[in-house]
């Protein structure tokens, strides 16, 4: 089965205290699709400047991902600069230059109508909406959003929640969205918006799944929320793009499947975390570029031995 990611293909300059980097590949849709691409097709749609050279193209192709519906446009790419401090559990922004992204209108290929998953990344929820109009047929709907679009901009995401069937957050967009501080809670009520399902990103701690009548095909399955942990890396280099990849590792794997079961969907965020785990480990996307499914299967292993827990549990 195949994905169809829309949202930035990015430059980021970084500080954390592993050191510095300029101008290294970034944005949402890269990294989602370079996670992803380890389970299933994937298709992108984006835009780019001249500054976006056939060797960064090159980073994506090389893994089987489509890139013919990413938009080369004049100017420069969309470059976040950024620092990390501390626990590195949250970025400073330093600069954030939006240029051509700025006016990105996502276009959707013909040869991209076939697709079978989308996944709305972090853009505007016009676009994103805009973006699902135009994808009727798609098997199911994911999508990612922050605080920005929460607090500024709530009445066009919630046109988008109605129509999702897969949210991806973190505790505090979560909280946020809601007005909730007990996460449980603001599940309820995030489910009661539109998504069948959530999923609620704890950065270093993890991730849980909450689940609805609407969650499987079969309906009727009622769970009580999942956690997965997350496995404990010795050296975290930048965390920038571990949300993304975690996403795409999670999306990926559901979309290399027959059928979403509630086993699916345990498995889906323990190789969400698994991809995430990689990100990290590096700048930009430079483990994700280096992974191999063999080191990605060894560390899955490693998060069911250390969670002690059965997959397949009612």
């Amino acid at each position: 089965m195949s994905i169809l990611v829309v949202g930035s293909v990015a430059f980021d300059t970084l500080t954390t205290p592993s050191g510095s980097r300029t101008k290294v590949l970034g944005g949402a849709a890269t990294h989602f699709s370079l996670a992803a691409s380890f389970f299933t097709d994937v298709r992108v749609v984006g835009v780019v400047g001249k500054d976006f050279l056939p060797e960064h193209e090159a980073v994506m192709t090389s893994k089987g991902i489509d890139t013919s519906g990413i938009e080369h446009a004049d100017g420069l790419s969309f470059h976040w600069t950024g620092s990390y401090e501390g626990t590195m559990g949250e970025a400073k922004t330093l600069g954030t230059d939006l240029n051509v992204f700025g006016s990105f209108d996502p276009k959707i290929p013909a040869s991209y109508k076939d697709t079978d998953y989308l996944f709305l990344a972090n853009i505007d929820p016009v676009l994103q909406l805009r973006v699902r109009q135009a994808m009727p047929d798609v098997k199911m709907v994911a999508g990612d959003t922050m605080n920005y679009w929460i607090a500024d901009h709530r009445a066009n995401l919630d046109k988008v929640l109605a129509v999702e069937d897969i949210l991806i957050i973190n505790d505090g967009e979560a909280r946020l969205l809601t007005g909730e501080h007990n996460l449980v809670t603001a599940a309820k009520k995030v489910m009661a918006m539109g998504p069948k399902s959530l999923v609620i990103k704890h950065g270093e701690y993890g991730a849980t799944a909450f689940f609805s009548d609407r969650s499987f095909e079969d309906g009727g399955v009622s769970l009580v929320p999942f956690r997965a942990p997350a496995l404990p890396i010795e050296s975290v280099v930048d965390p920038t793009g571990a949300g993304d990849s975690f996403a795409g590792g999670f999306y990926g794997y559901i979309a290399s499947q027959p059928k979403l079961t509630p086993r699916v969907f345990r498995t889906a965020l323990f190789y969400g975390g698994v991809m995430g785990s990689f990100a990290v480990e590096r700048f930009g996307t430079e483990r994700l570029e280096n992974t191999t499914r063999e080191e990605i299967d060894e560390r899955f292993g490693l998060f069911r031995q250390i969670s002690h827990l059965d997959l397949d549990a009612a």
